[in-house]
């Protein structure tokens, strides 16, 4: 890839004024929002005593199972059937699920967590159709612009959002807010406009056999086997740092939980600075910079073993916000590029399935691990790890530019 220049810069404008680009993306951010949304609500709800502390883990792990089962489901489906029909029926599960949820608060844990599921899966099913459908809706040219475009609309809600819930919440209650994210799910069902779909097949394998037919289509790309490893690496450890040990930090090093908070804002501030940067900004070596990005993980565990102060551990927490977008929008809009048409949802649910799905093994490991090693050694091994793990990953063929090595022709 060459760098930007000022000619492609008129063009962010015009993907602005596509009306198929803005009802997808309206659609994505309200089903990221409603993403997010659902386990910070329920954690009001614990607060308000509508729902207990264990009730919360047994929903949030029920909404999570029912994500995971319904990923690479969802990416099969839309690979055998319509992208935009999956995000259609996923938006309408997790919408009708929803109030469900809001009757179970207060009365009935059992029947909050089985809506839970439903609601996970509907999650989980539109995440490999929104990714597929993307490249339906937008021309390749497009594509690095409309996924910075996405993920910025993703990091305004996260920035923003915590605190317009908790006022909001005070006024209506966590249950009507929870209640309220089924209207999202139904505008994220709804509002997308039908993509190119793909030339109808006569004869089907089994889901079995497609499945595997995905995982081989993966294979074909060694850069995107070699990144797909860095990023398990780098979430088991370096999100499981974050997630688990930066609080115990904060707490006992600083003596304050509001370096917990301060650390996830700068965190999102610099997510925000990096999907801005790459709507301008084309790398000319795409994939080394975008693995570059996800290494900057390192520096969130790295900046707690020392005390260095709260300023270095929010500096830190920014680079790897920058640099997890520097990684994410690359790494999307290479997948659109470089895997077969055909394909694509079966492949991007691989993706979703390992970033999701490792992330609860480091989150139950790390905590044990810090208490026979120590905090410190473990957050220097975390910190290794997201350097080494996408350094690595570099060396893979193809892994410079993010595309199919010399000889290896596109399909």
């Amino acid at each position: 890839m060459s760098s930007t220049t000022a000619s492609n810069t008129p063009r962010a404008g015009l993907l602005l004024r596509d009306q198929g680009f803005l009802r997808l993306w309206c659609a994505t951010t309200a089903s990221g929002l409603a993403t997010w949304a659902m386990p910070f609500l329920l954690g009001l709800a614990v607060l308000e005593g509508t729902l207990s502390a264990v009730g919360l883990g047994l929903v949030l792990a029920l909404r999570t199972a029912g994500f995971l089962v319904a990923v690479p489901l969802g990416g099969l489906l839309a690979d055998r059937h319509s992208r935009r029909s999956v995000v259609l029926w996923s938006g309408l599960a997790a919408a009708l699920a929803t109030p469900v949820m809001v009757l179970g608060l207060g009365a009935s844990t059992a029947l909050t967590a089985a809506a839970a599921v439903v609601v996970g899966a509907g999650q989980g099913a539109c995440r490999p159709a929104f990714q597929a459908l993307t490249a339906e809706v937008v021309a390749e040219d497009d594509r690095q612009r409309a996924n910075a475009a996405i993920t910025l609309s993703v990091r305004v809600t996260t920035l923003l959002g915590p605190g317009a819930a908790a006022l909001l919440a005070v006024v209506t209650g966590a249950g009507m807010l929870l209640l309220a994210t089924a209207g999202l799910w139904l505008a994220a069902a709804l509002l997308p406009a039908w993509g190119t779909a793909l030339p109808r097949r006569e004869e089907r394998a089994s889901f079995a056999a497609e499945f595997f037919d995905g995982l081989t289509e993966a294979r074909r790309h060694p850069w995107f086997l070699a990144g797909l490893g860095a990023l398990a690496v780098v979430i088991t450890a370096g999100y499981s740092a974050t997630g688990v040990l930066l609080p115990l930090v904060s707490r006992d090093q600083y003596g304050t939980e509001a370096l917990l908070a301060a650390a996830m804002t700068a965190y999102t501030a610099g997510a925000l600075a990096g999907a801005a940067l790459l709507s301008r900004w084309r790398p000319r070596n795409a994939g080394w910079t975008a693995l570059a990005g996800l290494g900057l993980y390192g520096l969130a565990p790295l900046s707690l073993v020392l005390p260095l102060g709260p300023v270095a551990v929010l500096a830190a927490y920014a680079l790897v916000g920058v640099g997890i977008e520097l990684f994410n929008v690359p790494w999307f809009t290479a997948a659109q590029r470089e895997v077969a048409p055909g394909k694509l949802a079966r492949v991007s649910s691989l993706d979703f399935l390992v970033s999701y799905g490792l992330a609860p093994v480091g989150l139950a490991l790390i905590a044990p691990a810090a208490q026979v090693l120590g905090t410190g050694p473990v957050l220097v091994g975390c910190a290794v790890l997201c350097f080494a793990a996408p350094a690595l990953a570099a060396l893979a063929p193809g892994a410079r530019g993010f595309t199919a090595p010399v000889g290896r022709g596109r399909i």
